[in-house]
């Protein structure tokens, strides 16, 4: 099972961009996906997450900009960015607790990470 994150880019300050996160292999299931941000020097935050049903949550610092969503047939999530800020700039990362077929609980995998850099 792995998790493969495509769409950073740059991009000027009130851009948007969108990135995807795909999961693949043997799957039986997924439970919550997030979508988390590190900024050179900084932790790693929580940018956003959605349940399994469909019901999102988002950082103070992205609300109303930022919309995650899934397609669980696809087993993707996404991240539509918009009025993006040059505090946004950071590599971010997906990440999703995923049940393996045949395996008993849920783990937790991260993506690569893609950079997103606002700038002028």
């Amino acid at each position: 099972v792995q998790l493969q994150a495509f769409g950073g880019g740059l991009v000027q300050p009130g851009g948007s961009l969108r990135l995807s996160c795909a999961a693949s292999g043997t799957i039986f299931s997924i439970n919550d996906m997030h979508w988390y941000r590190q900024a050179p020097g900084k932790q790693r935050d929580l940018v956003a997450i959605i349940t399994k049903g469909g019901i999102p949550n988002y950082a103070d610092s992205v609300k109303g900009r930022f919309t995650i969503s899934r397609d669980n047939a696809k087993n993707t999530v996404y991240l539509e960015m918009n009025s993006l800020k040059p505090e946004d700039t950071a590599v971010y990362y997906c990440n999703a607790a995923i049940l393996p077929l045949g395996a008993r609980y849920y783990r937790s995998y991260w993506g690569q990470g893609t950079l997103v850099t606002v700038s002028s």
